[in-house]
């Protein structure tokens, strides 16, 4: 008696499938039934209710943008929508960093997390006031503005949805208040057992009258505060206090703050120099991860007919309306073009971004028995032009973009508004 070949909801069939918590990297098959991965195997015998020719494409794990900001209408022109991030634009996981606080938390779980396609998670802001119009008010964000007790206790009551903490180590603040706000971020960290997530490279301008600190001296003095585990953000940044110093060179801490486990995010955003990013690359600087950093600032967009916009005035809520520039696949794109590899590049949105939020096995991966959470992508070879925040282009010879993914083995195509244009050279 022959046993019937098994029934699959649905089958991608000879993509280039990459996972890296396997190590599996060829053209293979992958098979979804019940919203998991059911199976991973060259010329996979068995029917499905669907099939989708994917040859010639990627197959990656459902990607992992570890730096967003999604707290729309409550942090006012900075946020986007979750899934306009997420899902349409080839994304499953999306972390906001530093929206939601200990006193906004709740709307962000109600509103923003629970309705979103994408699976949404957050790093807590230390600030009570959270991400409120992308920090461009600094007197709210103060040691007073952080409470230690208030934030530990939410981080400990949502531990499905905080996986960390985020604050800002920069030289505007730390002129202000010098460490006190940093000192107060690693409590918290410690007392939530959460990584907290550190912002480098200048963001707020100095107070009236003051030269400010030294921006190569707060490098040093912060991986002091940091654990094994927290995170440094923002390796490859054109603003001051970063990992390069003012001489062009490597900060030498560095190499001691990868020793001792801390971590590296790129936070690309508009912090990404193209200049910056060759000189920490030369210099043995790997990143961990690969947030794209994308908020209603660094994006442009021109929504679509009935698009909720993401601020009362649209033109406010996007004040460069227009084509748009960015997504996690263009600044994967970015790294390729700087000579990584694709095997280098692609644990960045999966498994090391699993780790940093504590879910390595269950996301970030195509094992069978996982959530069928999966991105396909193009990769078109040519000849195509790229730009970074300092306005250095560079001619990238691959581009990749995203086509659909699958969150919980639904299917979202890319058509995100955001998404950049490709122009050829």
């Amino acid at each position: 008696m022959n046993t019937p070949a098994p029934v699959y909801d649905l089958l991608l069939r000879g993509g280039r499938v990459i996972d890296p918590a396997s190590g599996f990297d060829g053209v293979a098959d992958l098979a979804i039934k019940d919203g998991r991965i059911a199976a991973l195997k060259e010329d996979l015998r068995g029917t499905a209710r669907e099939t989708l020719d994917v040859s010639g494409r990627l197959v990656l794990p459902g990607m992992i943008d570890t730096h967003a900001h999604i707290y729309t209408y409550v942090s006012g022109r900075f946020g986007l929508p979750a899934d306009m991030v997420g899902v349409e634009s080839g994304v499953t996981t999306v972390v906001d960093q530093g929206g939601a606080s200990c006193m906004t938390f709740p709307g962000f779980a109600k509103f923003i997390a629970e309705p979103a396609e994408s699976r949404v998670l957050s790093f807590l802001s230390a600030y009570v006031v959270g991400g409120l119009e992308g920090h461009f008010y600094p007197s709210l964000y103060g040691p007073e503005s952080v409470d230690v007790a208030a934030t530990v206790k939410t981080a400990r009551a949502h531990p499905g949805l905080i996986r960390g903490i985020k604050v800002h180590a920069e030289v505007g603040g730390i002129t202000r208040w010098g460490l006190d706000v940093l000192r107060k971020a690693a409590e918290i960290g410690r007392e939530s057992d959460l990584p907290v997530y550190m912002h480098f490279g200048q963001m707020w301008t100095l107070p009236e009258g003051s030269n400010g600190v030294d921006p190569d001296g707060i490098l040093p003095a912060v991986v002091e505060l940091m654990r094994p585990g927290d995170i440094l953000a923002h390796p490859f940044t054109r603003h001051p206090g970063g990992f390069i110093d003012k001489h062009g060179k490597l900060h030498p801490i560095v190499d001691a703050a990868l020793a001792r486990g801390l971590k590296i995010d790129v936070g690309h955003g508009s912090h990404f120099s193209f200049r910056m990013a060759r000189l920490a690359l030369e210099a043995g600087v790997m990143p961990d991860t690969l947030g794209a950093d994308m908020h209603g600032y660094n994006t442009r967009m021109t929504p679509p007919p009935g698009t909720p916009a993401t601020h009362p005035d649209p033109e406010e809520a996007h004040p460069f309306a227009g084509a748009a520039r960015f997504s996690l696949c263009y600044a994967m794109t970015e790294l390729l073009a700087l000579g990584l590899t694709l095997q280098q590049i692609a644990p960045m949105v999966t498994t090391n971004a699993a780790a940093m939020l504590g879910l390595q096995g269950e996301i970030g991966t195509l094992t069978p028995g996982a959530i069928a959470d999966v991105s396909v992508l193009a990769d078109d070879r040519g000849r195509f032009k790229l730009g970074d925040n300092e306005g250095t282009e560079i001619i990238a010879d691959r581009m990749l973009t995203p086509l659909f993914c699958l969150r919980a083995g639904r299917r979202h195509d890319a058509g995100a508004p955001i998404l950049p244009e490709v122009l050829a050279a």
